[in-house]
């Protein structure tokens, strides 16, 4: 099945696959692949990156056998999102919009996978244009 995902420097030596890092219930962490059904969706999902001064991602069509086999090597899991996804739990919500913190480190090497850090740094400081900007995105769904 094609599906699109959210992919960096997509064809260079630095390309990279987006992913959500969430808690587990033990406290450990894992990281998703997300497997957009469609590409509106995706590209939905990177201008919201970009919105919040992200890496601007690639909607990239790939096959998911693909995308999982990838991820079984890496430890990651997938997530499908289906065209019209709707949540069904508070965690579920960021895969219809991403959160809020991102990563400060985004290079990544397979000697060292776990180089990034969580950006807390600093608190957000509000924009009104930016939430107007996220409204408007969100609108559309």
């Amino acid at each position: 099945m094609r599906v699109f995902v959210l992919l960096f420097n997509p064809g260079t030596d630095n390309e990279g696959i987006h992913t959500i890092r969430l808690a587990s219930g033990d406290g450990s962490e894992r990281n998703i692949v997300m497997m957009f059904e469609a590409e509106d969706d995706a590209t939905r999902y990177a201008m919201l990156l970009e919105a919040q001064d992200f890496h601007i991602p690639a909607a990239e069509a790939i096959d998911s056998e693909e995308v999982e086999a990838f991820c079984r090597n890496c430890g990651y899991e997938t997530k499908l999102i289906p065209e019209g996804f709707v949540p069904q739990s508070p965690e579920e919500r960021v895969f219809l919009a991403p959160p809020e913190t991102n990563m400060k480190d985004t290079e990544w090497s397979p000697e060292n996978p776990t180089v990034e850090t969580s950006d807390t740094s600093e608190p957000e400081i509000p924009n009104p244009e930016l939430d107007e900007m996220r409204r408007r995105l969100e609108g559309l769904l």
